[in-house]
């Protein structure tokens, strides 16, 4: 299984992204409900906002982003910044109950 990478053009906590690098790590258990497009609808969402780091290990900064609404469904996205890169890393997607 292969990162996949998708060019996109959004602002997230006050950086350029020109990238999404997503992990096909969620294909393991959420594959009968997250697909590429969607993690690339999830991610665009970010777009302009400004996000605490969850936890920093050395050059990459991790984010937890809960409720993200596509659909009038509930998504949780586990994404990376990594320093002085132009790229977001998704580590993991799922679904969540709406709240």
């Amino acid at each position: 299984m292969k990162r996949r990478e998708y060019d996109i053009n959004i602002e997230v906590n006050g950086r350029r992204i020109t990238k999404v690098i997503i992990d096909p790590h969620y294909e393991i258990k959420h594959s009968k409900s997250i697909n590429d497009e969607l993690i690339l609808s999830l991610v665009k969402l970010l777009d302009q906002g400004i996000f605490p780091v969850q936890v920093r290990d050395g050059d990459y900064e991790y984010f937890v982003t809960d409720n993200l609404i596509v659909n009038e469904k509930a998504y949780k996205l586990v994404w990376l910044l990594q320093d002085n890169e132009l790229y977001i890393g998704v580590v993991n997607a799922h679904r969540r109950k709406l709240k």
